[in-house]
């Protein structure tokens, strides 16, 4: 039996979304823990239940039931407990798909750690400025050579990092995961007096890119996995012993959000497909051979599948398929219906958040829009002035917290008194995104307050790509901003003035290019680049880089754009 309606105030079925709007409220016991509370919970009530069914691209599967992952997580949490990991210490999680994740994520749950988990895709100075700013105690990585070798470069630049920890094959001067976990014992007690974990203690740590600065560390608390309710139960649908695939990578929040908390809180599997490249046929093959009952993935994914013969593939077990990450294209939307007869949900949150926006339930599918807002977060659409705007207006969406602090919501950004009063500055949170809001409710995405570039479901900040291009010899100034993209929704544009004695052409482009991609993270890297005598600016010199988005709309340049 499902758990979630343990932490539901009105533990009854809702009618239709009115009825979630309005009754839908959520409750969570004192220091509640989700290792404990939800995993160990299903241990004792239904410890055969199907958790998770993994497998990957070379025959390897795995199927864990809750007590088979209470189990390993144990072990997990004695093995790093006994290399010195305690309550409050910062733990890096660079793992893909990798199943170990899911035992660690919960061992650092059970301990009371940090758990951050980090993208494979960062290169040293990525990974210099994290560990730094969030005194990262332990690294543990799958064995990735080229992974493993960027992590030891940064580590002469990483004081607080003391362990590096491989899961996988064995490496030089890395503390063996599997080696270590393999003698732990299989009890772990739940830490009482001060090691305890309480409500508001700091428990998952994310960097996400801004626009003006370095990444950002978006702070979530150990009662965070109870907004995630919402996600799971209304947005995606999930059912009890189900299957639900969400494809995110776990160095992202898309995984707290479909691979983890919510899904599990709802009594449903997680389906776990560690693939090697994505492969739009090999993806329908994985839904149709083990029967997945509800889908999650970026609108980036749908239009691939959409290229695909759909009727060569079963389909019939998925109830719901569901999207967030950018905005979902209508003729995605009509193309895939027109295909299969189903809809398509959309949704719309942030890595500080849980679903804020959605087509909740068995809504009216509006092509275009987010949806309509979450029952636990009390939205509005503001001017720049906080004051409500009309009806069909632009705005932004705000989440007002002068009531209280919903399920959900970021504690604050970590070791940042500044950045998160400016972000709860008005008794709202602030979103950044400006949105309008039609006569039933429904919530349309317009832009970013800021500059923030969303391409393939992932989110780049233009100063981090300015910061790495700057360092080359040939570029003197340049704008980054984001291009219309039918693949990912927007593609990483450069607009760059050269430096004197250098001479713009075909051979910089590729040279600056190979630089970049030595220098950061293959995602942030421009799939455009344009040479220009100046770059638009305003009276006090600041780059109006909404200029150069306003002259390139609807302009898809495919001079240097790499498939997904």
């Amino acid at each position: 039996m499902a758990l979630y309606q343990e932490y539901l105030v009105e533990n009854r079925d809702f009618k239709d979304y009115d009825d979630l709007k309005a009754n839908c409220r959520l409750k969570v016991k004192e220091d509640f823990n989700f290792a404990y509370d939800i995993v160990d919970r299903y241990t004792i009530t239904e410890p055969g239940k199907r958790a998770m069914v993994w497998c990957d691209d070379k025959g390897e599967e795995h199927i864990w039931t809750f007590e088979d992952i209470s189990r390993d997580s144990k072990k997990a949490a004695n093995y790093l407990k006994s290399l010195g990991i305690k309550k409050g210490d910062a733990v890096m999680l660079i793992l893909r798909r990798r199943y170990e994740w899911w035992w660690l994520m919960l061992a650092l749950h059970r301990i009371g750690a940090i758990a951050v988990p980090a993208t494979d895709q960062l290169l040293v100075k990525d990974i210099e400025y994290r560990t730094n700013a969030a005194e990262i105690k332990m690294i543990i990585s799958y064995d990735n050579p080229s992974v493993q070798q960027q992590i030891e470069n940064a580590l002469p630049n990483s004081p607080t990092v003391k362990y590096l920890v491989t899961v996988g094959q064995p490496r030089e001067g890395w503390l063996d995961f599997h080696g270590g976990m393999e003698n732990c014992s299989a009890e772990f007690d739940r830490p009482a007096g001060d090691e305890a974990t309480h409500n508001s203690d700091p428990m998952l740590l994310y960097f996400t890119s801004g626009t003006s600065g370095y990444p950002k560390m978006v702070l979530h608390s150990f009662d965070y996995p109870v907004g995630h309710i919402i996600t799971a139960k209304y947005w995606h649908e999930v059912v009890d012993n189900g299957l639900h695939l969400t494809v995110a990578e776990t160095g992202w929040a898309k995984s707290t959000w479909g691979k983890l908390y919510g899904q599990w809180i709802c009594g449903t599997a997680l389906f776990v497909y560690d693939m090697d490249s994505f492969r739009p046929d090999k993806m329908l093959n994985k839904i149709s051979q083990y029967g997945i009952t509800t889908f999650c993935a970026p609108p980036t994914v749908y239009r691939y599948l959409i290229r695909q013969d759909l009727s060569k593939y079963d389909l019939s077990a998925v109830t719901r398929f569901s999207t967030a990450g950018e905005a979902l294209n209508g003729e995605v939307y009509n193309k895939f219906i027109e295909q299969t007869g189903k809809k398509i949900y959309e949704g719309y949150g942030q890595t500080e958040s849980t679903i804020i926006c959605g087509n909740f339930m068995d809504a009216v599918v509006r092509p275009g829009s987010m949806g309509r807002p979450s029952p636990v977060y009390d939205v509005e659409v503001v001017d720049p002035n906080g004051k409500p705007v009309k009806c069909g207006d632009i705005g932004e969406l705000v989440i007002h917290v002068e009531n209280g602090h919903p399920f959900g919501l970021l504690s604050g950004y970590y070791r940042d008194v500044t950045l998160t009063a400016n972000a709860f500055d008005g008794g709202v949170y602030h979103t950044g995104d400006t949105v309008y809001q039609d006569e039933d409710g429904y919530v349309w995405f317009v832009g970013r307050k800021d500059d923030i570039i969303k391409s393939s479901g992932y989110r780049i900040s233009p100063f981090e790509v300015e910061s790495v291009l700057q360092q080359h010899p040939a570029v003197m100034e340049c704008a980054v901003t984001g291009v219309e993209d039918a693949k990912r929704g927007q593609a990483v544009k450069a607009t760059i003035v050269v430096s004197p004695g250098y001479k713009a052409s075909r051979e910089l482009e590729v040279d600056i290019l190979t630089f970049v991609k030595n220098e950061t993270a293959l995602y942030k890297c421009p799939r455009i680049i344009e040479f220009v005598e100046e770059l638009p600016k305003t009276i006090s010199g600041k780059i109006r880089r909404v200029e150069i988005r306003e002259k390139d709309k609807g302009v898809e340049d495919e001079h240097i754009k790499q498939d997904f």
